[in-house]
Parts: structure tokens; C-alpha cells; sequence
């Protein structure tokens, strides 16, 4: 059983019998929170897998996505 120490946003955890966390309710704002940072690694990965690239211009951009 983890403590609850580990769960620093939580409002609230619901645990099974066994003691075991199943489910954790945050504050809206710290949900949003965490929300964005998950959705700013997604951008900060999605740039690294292509910072070796090429960038294309506008016009080479639209005509690639037209061939697809």
C-alpha cells in the first residue's frame, strides 16, 4: 500500500479491501494542472523527434498534404 504521500494532488483517494488505491479525486484546478504539463511533454517530445528535419514552406506543406 502506497502512503499518501504519494499521491501529492490528491483530494481524496478510494482504496479497495486490500488497502490498494483504485481511484484519486483531485480539485479541478490541479487536474487542469497536470493536464497541461502531460500535454506540454507531448508537444516538447513530438519537437524532438523532428528537430533534425527539414521545415518546409507554406506552399510545400499543403502540397504534401494534398499527395496524401
Amino acid at each position: 500500500m502506497e502512503p499518501a504521500e504519494a499521491y501529492p494532488f490528491a483530494q481524496e483517494l478510494i482504496t479497495d479491501a486490500q488497502g490498494h488505491v483504485r481511484k484519486v479525486i483531485l480539485d479541478l484546478a490541479d487536474y487542469q494542472v497536470l493536464l497541461a504539463a502531460i500535454e506540454d511533454e507531448g508537444l516538447y517530445r513530438a519537437m524532438q523527434a523532428v528537430r533534425h528535419e527539414t521545415p518546409l514552406t507554406l506552399s510545400a506543406a499543403l502540397s504534401a498534404l494534398e499527395e496524401s
